[in-house]
């Protein structure tokens, strides 16, 4: 059969077009939340709790997807994983009632945190230690891209039909994306496209200590004792509140604050996912060029990130500003600023574990970032309509730069850690 060139790169963009439908999927509830509300009574407090029962079931949900795919290979997981969140997306247009989309979302929320897990464990299994920060760019690309594609979409299906139909339309492309994914992917061992030049490019620039024993098993207990991945989850835990509130409560910002209509929403609440698609693209060459420069691997990733939470205060400025095409920007910045760290972070979990932990350990740390953003959007919930959104903005400004100290003082590099220079 014959190989095809960079073979390695057209399995990252196959996890980039299944995470963009991932993230299409999750997104659809917050674009949908004004006509949703509006039709069917559900209030704000209501909501929240819909919102929290997919960040409740996606916090569980990692480690042990995770360990899923660990266990049962990337292939048939990823594809079960799929298929289970394409058919919850299509049964949230059978309820009308907030417990209904509540249980749905539970369901969604529990099938769809495979997907970073998988990307960062495609990427581990693809990629050469000097390639893996800009291969989770590229398929962390899919996280807002797939946000990005959202508002026009599910406000085009609105408005031809009705919510209901929203729904239909993008869970149907998650079936199509399982399907898609289980005939066409492979490990590099037994990819028949896979020339074997290539292959021995990917497994030289591999880390050989991270190489996992035949048959070895995945301990939950010997990942939660390093303090490397504590590093990370703790990160992780006060990065993603604002990536969740981008994706679920921005739009009713927008609505209420800024004053916009459905259609001024799908004009401007896909520009911080734009922008943060690019943070995702930025995120392995800014690393990159800092460890051509001779800084290690771990510590290039380090200062990326706190490149990123610096970035990240300009975000308090949306409690102040009164133009609402500046709060747009600066929402937008922070959509860059966020995915350029959280990228980073959860690239660290290639770099720090062995293959067969990669998928667990991600998953894991995924679940502290998802207490994170159940436990702010509570506090949004609960607290919105009496202090309004400006003290929440203001708190994201300082949760990244709170990760970044926490990742410079737990993180250990490995001894035999990789530490020469990215390849051009």
């Amino acid at each position: 059969m014959k190989t095809i060139k960079h073979f390695r790169w057209y399995m990252i963009l196959l996890v980039c077009a299944i995470t963009i439908i991932n993230y299409l999927d999750r997104t659809a509830l917050g674009i949908a939340a004004p006509t949703i509300l509006e039709s069917t009574g559900i209030t704000k407090e209501q909501y929240s709790w819909i919102v929290s029962a997919f960040q409740l079931a996606y916090t569980f949900g990692q480690p042990i997807v995770g360990f899923f795919v660990d266990t049962i290979g990337l292939r048939l997981g990823f594809a079960i994983c799929a298929t289970i969140w394409g058919l919850a997306t299509m049964g949230h247009a059978l309820t009308g009632t907030w417990q209904g989309l509540a249980f749905m979302r539970g369901i969604m929320g529990f099938s769809e945190a495979a997907a970073i897990p998988a990307g960062i464990k495609t990427a581990t299994t693809w990629f050469p230690a000097k390639e893996r920060g800009i291969a989770s760019g590229v398929f962390n690309m899919g996280t807002s891209f797939g946000a990005m594609l959202a508002p026009p979409l599910i406000a085009w299906c609105i408005y031809l039909h009705s919510w209901q139909f929203a729904f239909i339309v993008s869970g149907s492309l998650a079936l199509i994306a399982a399907i898609v994914w289980y005939i066409c992917y492979r490990d590099p061992k037994d990819s028949k496209k896979l020339s074997p030049a290539e292959r021995e490019y990917i497994e030289a620039g591999q880390e050989k200590f991270l190489d996992s024993v035949k048959k070895e098993k995945v301990s939950f207990a010997v990942i939660l004792k390093q303090r490397n991945f504590w590093g990370i989850g703790i990160a992780r835990f006060l990065a993603d509140p604002a990536w969740g509130t981008i994706n679920f409560w921005v739009p009713i910002f927008f609505v209420e604050t800024l004053h916009f209509s459905l259609k001024e929403i799908a004009m401007f609440v896909w520009l911080p996912f734009l922008m943060a698609d690019l943070g995702c693209l930025a995120s392995g060459f800014v690393a990159k060029f800092f460890n051509d420069r001779g800084i290690s691997l771990i510590n290039s990733r380090l200062i990326t990130f706190t490149i990123g939470a610096v970035l990240m205060m300009t975000i308090g400025l949306v409690s102040i500003v009164e133009n609402p095409y500046i709060a747009v920007f600066l929402i937008s910045l922070g959509g860059f600023s966020h995915q350029l760290l959280s990228t980073v972070a959860s690239t660290l979990g290639g770099d720090l574990f062995k293959k067969n932990e990669v998928a667990t350990a991600v998953g894991l740390a995924g679940s502290c970032a998802w207490i994170g953003q159940l436990i702010f959007n509570l506090f949004i919930g609960a607290f919105v309509h009496i202090i309004g959104f400006g003290p929440f903005f203001i708190a994201l400004a300082f949760f990244d730069i709170i990760g970044a100290i926490v990742l410079w003082t737990f993180i250990r590099e490995t001894k035999t850690a990789p530490t020469t220079a990215l390849a051009n």
